[in-house]
């Protein structure tokens, strides 16, 4: 299924599909030797827009749920690819704990942790769910939205590893992505835990990843020789701001302005006519908490008490104090008169499936993550793998094969950022047991 692309602004982006299919083997070549290099996570998801001039990813998680909503086609492709990630963890793993989100109540939430349960058991692992849950004492079973069963155990630590009770795993796959911060019980295990705990939103900062993702958006251009900006989303951060108590007011301006007259400038040089926008949220965090769109400086000035409350705070009630001024880019994907952005996921290095997230209450110029989007009705029919090359751009296997590319450099700066939290994390504790 591709979307309508409600857009007579299709040149620059079926110009880089082309350069995209017809550089291929220089591209797949390129990926090879980066993943060589760089340790790529176990698993992500990238949400992608594109505006018919611009096809940039704008947000990557690190631990994704919504393996549910991928079509159950591609279950293989899952299989396979964790086959590779599994492999690299420890080639003699036989048992994983997964430890999920801690909110039971979303039933969708649940439905993911199932599928990825039955991905990991394909690959021919013991799967055992290892919850967080501060007062579960005991086996607690729940069930998902399709109504499947799920046993959530209390996690034991012993020593240096974590078990549950009668099970000694190999591994922890952590579907949790530690907006709270990092759990004492799985600090500091010997037992392999990924992805890295520093990954999670208590360490990460959006931020860091699209500092990364400029590199590789450089490099990349630079291979297939395009401007890296059809690729790569402007952006700036402002580091001093408290919604609640009004403060960071001229940061945020600042900020603001100087993405809108750095969009304002790329428009004029490709004659591009559309009303330049940014998005300013949270820089770290998800669930589409603490965002909201800007078209001028004077839309983060006197912001009203709504406006405030809802940027204040994001997952787990944690408080905003940093926020990323990222370029907006358009989405003229439409599904049914609905806004649509493709969402992709990865297993390891491989795209294993993607999904369009749709909603019928925003605009082209709004955040989709948000209460009211749909998922499952739209999974992508090809896999993201197989493009005709002899065929034209926008045909359905061209543009997910390009919509893949793009969301694999996001995956490789990720690569490159979690590499850098890992390096950082290691010299803090050296410092410390010097001390």
């Amino acid at each position: 299924m591709v979307p309508h692309l409600t857009t007579s602004l299709t040149g620059p982006l079926r110009e880089l599909e082309r350069q995209v299919l017809d550089r291929r083997p220089d591209i797949e070549h390129w990926f090879r030797n980066q993943w060589i290099e760089h340790e790529v996570p176990f698993y992500s998801s990238v949400d992608l827009r594109n505006s018919g001039f611009k096809l940039a990813p704008v947000d990557l998680n690190l631990f994704p749920g919504g393996f549910n909503n991928l079509n159950p086609d591609f279950l293989p492709l899952c299989v396979h690819a964790a086959m590779s990630a599994v492999q690299k963890i420890c080639p003699d793993t036989r048992r994983f704990i997964l430890v999920p989100e801690n909110h039971t109540r979303n039933l969708h939430y649940l439905q993911n942790v199932a599928t990825l349960k039955r991905i990991l058991e394909a690959v021919g692992l013991d799967v055992r769910i290892g919850s967080l849950i501060p007062d579960l004492t005991a086996p607690q079973e729940v069930e998902t939205s399709a109504g499947e069963k799920l046993l959530l155990e209390p996690i034991v630590r012993k020593g240096n590893r974590v078990m549950l009770e009668g099970f000694d795993p190999c591994a922890v796959l952590v579907n949790n992505d530690l907006s709270a911060g990092i759990p004492s019980i799985l600090a500091g295990l010997e037992q392999p835990v990924v992805p890295p705990l520093v990954a999670g939103w208590s360490t990460r900062r959006k931020t860091q990843h699209f500092h990364a993702y400029d590199r590789v958006a450089e490099d990349f251009g630079k291979l297939i020789g395009i401007d890296p900006w059809f690729i790569n989303p402007v952006f700036s951060q402002c580091g001093k701001v408290n919604f609640a108590e009004k403060e960071g007011e001229d940061c945020l301006a600042a900020n603001v302005e100087f993405v809108l007259n750095e969009i304002k400038e790329k428009y004029a040089e490709h004659g591009i006519t559309e009303a330049p926008f940014a998005i300013v949220k949270a820089d770290a965090g998800t669930y589409g908490m603490g965002i909201m769109t800007v078209k001028s400086v004077d839309d983060v000035r006197n912001l009203n008490r709504k406006t405030r409350n809802k940027m204040s705070v994001i997952k787990e009630g944690q408080p905003v104090h940093e926020v990323i001024i990222q370029e907006g880019v358009y989405t003229f994907e439409t599904v049914n008169d609905a806004v649509a952005e493709p969402v992709l996921y990865m297993i390891d290095q491989f795209v294993v499936g993607g999904f369009y997230r749709v909603h019928t209450g925003r605009g082209i110029d709004e955040n989709l993550n948000a209460p009211g989007s749909q998922y499952s009705p739209l999974a992508f029919e090809s896999d993201c793998q197989s493009p005709d090359c002899s065929g034209k751009p926008g045909m359905a296997p061209n543009r997910f094969y390009t919509y893949g590319v793009v969301a694999r450099l996001a995956l490789l700066a990720a690569a490159y950022e979690v590499e850098a939290l890992v390096e950082r994390a290691s010299a803090l504790e050296v410092k410390a047991a010097n001390a």
